[in-house]
């Protein structure tokens, strides 16, 4: 019996195979690996604009995303990232070197340098830019859902919202719209602890946001964010619940931002000892002891792996910054249809502050 039992707690957690925890191995690491290379760039004044980390919640993106069907055609399952999901738009195929660019806001970036963080697009790999985190795009995703469903197209539209988020109409009014038109939408609450500096105590009286899901009617389920399997059954359950055409379903992940809001922020308003506690518990620590114990990856498989991801970002990085930035006279392109646009007041011979 003894055995036995050591048998089946070594097996890999059903539908994975070894290929995919190594997948899943990659991304988390490639993630980190990524926001590393653009921590230093910011440091370097080479980001333009502010620069958002997901430090120990990468396995929420990557853990959920990886439930999605991904596809290089624009036929699979679609995600709008929140500022902390870049291991999902990683996973449905972005390219490192785009990301960076992006940041760099270089002339050959996704947006040609008009964008920044997640805001790119990209319909085949089935991933479209942030708007804003504030919610509004739990509306737009609300909308891709009820079209999938319109046309009866077995697809399933997800996204992330912080705790915050959580709390603003734009969620509620697009999630509403979901729920009542049993759209296939799947929302994961990121419940990271803070808003900005604004403690989850401080801006919602609820034991848990998930609580929420029986108010609309639809299905819900929590676990732990820190936990890349939690994660990523937790997700699957949901969405193979929406893509049955049962409708919307509200998931809760509890983790922690072990970073400020952005670069810029020293979390002055976190507890002493906060940070470390939840060091302790990182995602990406969690899941190579997990690999390891149970003997479903080797030291030599996430040695090969880290290089692996070394190599790749580094490459990344060197083209990146060997990038050029876009020329003046190409700022308003592609803005105003077939237009051109007159020059602002700032640069006429004779300036007219009314005319700006």
């Amino acid at each position: 019996m003894a055995e036995r039992n050591r048998a089946v707690a070594g097996s890999i957690p059903a539908p994975l195979q070894r290929d995919q925890l190594l997948d899943l191995y990659f991304h988390l690491r490639l993630t980190r690996q990524v926001e590393q290379v653009l921590t230093h760039l910011y440091r370097q004044n080479l980001i333009h604009g502010g620069l958002y980390s997901s430090l120990g919640q990468e396995g929420t993106a990557v853990g959920s995303a990886f439930a999605l069907q991904r596809c290089t055609d624009g036929t699979g399952d679609v995600i709008a990232p929140a500022i902390r999901n870049l291991g999902a738009v990683l996973l449905m195929g972005a390219r490192p070197v785009d990301v960076m660019r992006q940041y760099m806001g270089k002339a050959d970036s996704p947006t040609q340098g008009r964008g920044q963080t997640v805001q790119f697009t990209s319909a085949p790999h089935g991933f479209f830019g942030l708007i804003s985190h504030l919610g509004t795009m739990v509306e737009v995703m609300a909308g891709c859902a009820l079209t999938f469903k319109l046309r009866r197209e077995p697809r399933v539209a997800l996204t992330w919202v912080g705790d915050g988020a959580a709390s603003t109409g734009a969620f509620h009014e697009g999630f509403n719209l979901a729920a009542v038109q049993r759209a296939p939408l799947v929302v994961i609450i990121e419940n990271n602890g803070y808003a900005y500096s604004t403690p989850v105590s401080r801006q919602t009286a609820a034991k848990s946001f998930v609580l929420r899901a029986k108010g609309y009617g639809v299905y819900g389920d929590e676990c732990d964010g820190n936990d890349v399997f939690a994660v990523y059954e937790m997700t699957r359950r949901a969405v193979e619940h929406a893509r049955a055409g049962n409708g919307a379903a509200l998931l809760e992940v509890k983790t922690y931002r072990r970073k400020g809001h952005a670069e810029h922020d020293g979390q002055h308003y976190v507890p002493a000892g906060e940070i470390a506690q939840w060091e302790a518990r990182d995602p990406i620590t969690l899941f190579t002891r997990r690999v390891l114990e149970e003997g479903w990856l080797t030291s030599d498989d996430l040695t090969k792996t880290d290089e692996r991801v070394e190599r790749e970002v580094e490459q990344a990085r060197a083209e990146a910054e060997a990038s050029p930035l876009p020329q003046e006279e190409e700022a308003v392109a592609m803005m105003y249809g077939d237009v051109t646009p007159r020059g602002p007041w700032t640069r006429l011979q004779q300036p007219d502050p009314h005319g700006a």
